[in-house]
């Protein structure tokens, strides 16, 4: 194994340490250039570009598109004029019509031959012209989650079960080797990236994690970089105590990488640890490199420049998105930055040679709660945010989704930096929302990035589990937004029916088309300019995976690939195995529509028939669907309404009893429709008759955590 390089030195001054500290690597906040209310420059057409943001053509070699991670395609013979004409070429059921699994894996490109993972963690090799296989490799370590293969050298790399790393023939899908990875977390997730001899692995789900190069002839360690260093790195003083120990700040994503600068740029996720990601009591400090970007040398893994987009996370809320490269002018003059930031929803645009931010970046005083040791201050860019940050408080009753960030009732009502203890406080575009792990886009032809995004509102306190409580009833919608980088301005805005933040990525073409795929199994090409609707077409199964194009004897393909993943939709989202290409005047018919996923955060429980319990809901008491019993003891949990789902004729009286051994007032607030809200003490009950058919969802004014609904048919 070859000795990762000494440890690296970073000078103090590079770590914040107070409320006016910069959020922007080694530069101060008053050294940053730009002003944000500067007028928007012309919209310039660039040169080619050469390099690590040169746009992909022919082939489509690694997930992203290029060393960028552009996902960006100069090829233009699909377009405005004749996208009506667009049509299935070839689909192919990788494993022989399976719906079951989650699919998370991006298409790659080469040479005329697209390379897929399946759910079962099987590898495919598919002719891009005919759709024929032309091999498959059995995955004999089980099902895993992954996001793509890397090709290079003559092989195909991919991850087994276990944290194995495996290069299969190109030509023949026959393992030429492999190689356990242990010691610096699970090694299944993460897209894989080669360069230059070596492969890129991020490490997950683990204590601490890592981002690692391998020898990719061999599967050796090269170097590695800890995303919570241990004494004696850079970074290792951000962390009270031994916290550091169970950091997480995991590289969720693969990286960027710009081979002229010798730079690889990776994305570090939350702080985990001390119970939980949402509990920094027992982590003082910023704790780098959670929640950050990090550039590192090529071929050492030397650090070279950090910024951190949270500093000490408590809401799950990291920016773990692959980072974009780009070339762009600003004020004047010519910058290569990468662009940052996801889930909080706003960008940060760096210069990718030293960190430095050429827009400008603040340091903003957010809310404090001493007993979390949260950070005085968080960055933000100058030129505001692309998303919400506050839920809001629409009235019930009033249009239903109405504002699709509006908030659950009865929640205490936060925004996205707002600390919290014991009662959790509801912000958005909370854990799962903003651009999560789906792969953003820079086009060359509008000079716009592209992403699409979620609003998925999370309630964080200390007494939910892991990262935060989406609470039942809420509305999970998103939409797409296109950003100019030189400005960090919106450029246009598109609410759509569906989160599409989690694998959802955007393609952009020179022919200024945008692909985008949904959770009901509709891959959309849409104006990249405007964001209107122009073609769509039924896959079968929900898209959580980015379209792709490649060109084999000058025709052009669009290829994705429908699996479908249980994130943020759970098993309402349809699963599938189709890997689809299309080109114009392509024959092949759209899959039967699948139904689609359940937009609304289910409520915990199954259905249960009004005459099973005598067409009463028991508040703030658990339910037993085996035995038809309600629990004995005072309860907020979720679950604590008993039973949480019921199912009643129109027509039918529900009485809704607080228990005469209950020692809390409790209620029940119908939402969004605002039918009724009441509130009972012990031994009271209120009944109401449903005289139209629907899903009525309602919660418990005592605290908001129980859910039920009542489903009218």
């Amino acid at each position: 194994m070859a000795r990762v390089p000494p440890s690296r030195r970073l000078p103090r001054r590079a770590f914040l340490k107070g409320a006016a500290a910069t959020a922007v690597g080694t530069v101060l906040a008053s050294e940053l250039a730009g002003d944000a209310r500067a007028r928007p420059e012309p919209e310039r057409r660039e040169p080619p570009d050469r390099g690590c943001t040169a746009p992909g053509g022919r082939d489509f070699p690694k997930v992203g598109g290029n060393l960028g991670n552009q996902n960006f395609t100069s090829l233009d013979r699909i377009g405005h004029h004749n996208i009506h004409r667009l049509g299935g070429a070839w689909l192919n059921r990788i494993e022989g019509g399976v719906a079951t699994g989650t699919n998370q894996s991006t298409a790659v490109a080469v040479d005329g031959v697209l390379y897929i993972e399946s759910a079962s963690g099987n590898v495919v090799a598919v002719d891009g012209r005919t759709g024929a296989t032309k091999w498959k490799y059995l995955q004999t370590r089980g099902s895993l989650t992954r996001r793509g293969v890397a090709v290079g050298d003559g092989k195909v790399f991919t991850h087994g079960k276990g944290s194995w790393i495996i290069a299969l023939d190109q030509e023949t899908g026959a393992v030429v080797w492999d190689k356990q990875i242990t010691g610096f977390g699970n090694m299944e997730k993460v897209a894989i990236t080669h360069h230059d001899g070596l492969l890129y692995c991020g490490t997950h789900d683990s204590n601490r994690c890592a981002a690692l190069a391998l020898d990719a002839t061999s599967g050796e360690v090269v170097w590695f970089f800890w995303g919570a260093p241990g004494p004696g790195e850079p970074g290792n003083d951000t962390w009270e105590g031994t916290s550091w120990q169970t950091g997480g700040a995991t590289p969720w994503m693969h990286p960027a990488i710009d081979p002229e600068l010798g730079l690889v740029y990776w994305t570090f996720g939350n702080a985990r640890g001390s119970n939980s990601s949402q509990d920094g009591s027992l982590r003082g400090g910023q704790n780098l490199f959670s929640s950050s970007i990090v550039a590192m040398d090529l071929k050492t893994g030397e650090y070279r420049w950090h910024f951190q987009s949270i500093h000490h996370g408590i809401w799950d809320m990291d920016n773990v998105m692959a980072p974009v490269l780009a070339d762009v002018h600003i004020h004047g003059r010519r910058r290569k930055i990468v662009i940052y930031g996801s889930k909080s929803g706003m960008y940060f645009i760096l210069d990718r040679r030293d960190g430095s931010a050429p827009l400008g970046i603040d340091e903003v005083a957010v809310p404090q709660d001493p007993r979390q040791k949260t950070w005085p201050t968080q960055p933000f860019p100058r030129q505001g945010t692309w998303t919400e940050h506050t839920v809001v408080d629409q009235p019930l009753g009033t249009e239903i989704p109405g504002d699709p960030n509006r908030a659950v009732p009865n929640y205490v009502r936060g925004s996205l930096y707002s600390p919290h203890w014991d009662i959790p406080v509801l912000s958005i575009p909370g854990h799962g929302g903003g651009a999560d792990w789906n792969h953003q886009s820079y086009s060359h032809a509008t000079g716009l990035v592209y992403t699409g995004f979620g609003y998925v509102a999370a309630a964080h306190s200390l007494t939910e589990a892991s990262n935060g409580l989406r609470p039942p009833g809420e509305y999970q919608t998103g939409g797409i937004v296109a950003v100019d980088p030189s400005t960090n301005r919106v450029r246009w805005k598109k609410h759509m029916p569906y989160s599409l933040a989690h694998g959802n990525g955007i393609l952009t073409t020179a022919s200024d088309l945008l692909f985008i795929g949904q959770p009901d199994g509709n891959l959309l090409a849409m104006d990249a300019r405007t964001g209107h609707e122009v073609w769509r077409f039924q896959t079968g199964a929900a898209i959580s995976s980015s379209p792709i194009s490649y060109e084999i004897d000058g025709e052009q393909y669009i290829a994705v690939y429908a699996g479908g993943t249980d994130i943020p939709y759970g098993d309402s989202a349809p699963r599938g195995d189709f890997l689809w290409a299309f080109k114009i005047d392509g024959r092949v018919a759209p899959a039967p529509t699948p139904t689609p996923p359940v937009v609304r955060r289910p409520v915990s429980g199954g259905p249960v028939e009004g005459a099973v319990v005598n067409n009463t809901i028991v508040l703030a008491r658990t339910y037993n669907a085996q035995t038809h019993t309600v629990g004995t003891t005072e309860s907020t949990a979720v679950n604590a309404m008993a039973p949480t789902h019921l199912r009643v004729p129109v027509g039918t009286t529900v009485t809704f009893v607080n228990p005469a051994d209950n020692a809390n007032v409790h209620g029940a607030t119908q939402f969004f429709e605002g039918l009724f809200d009441v509130r009972l003490r012990p031994g009271e009950s209120f009944s109401y008759t449903f005289t139209r058919a629907g899903e009525y969802f309602f919660n418990d004014s005592f605290s908001p955590r129980p859910t039920g609904k009542v489903v009218v048919y």
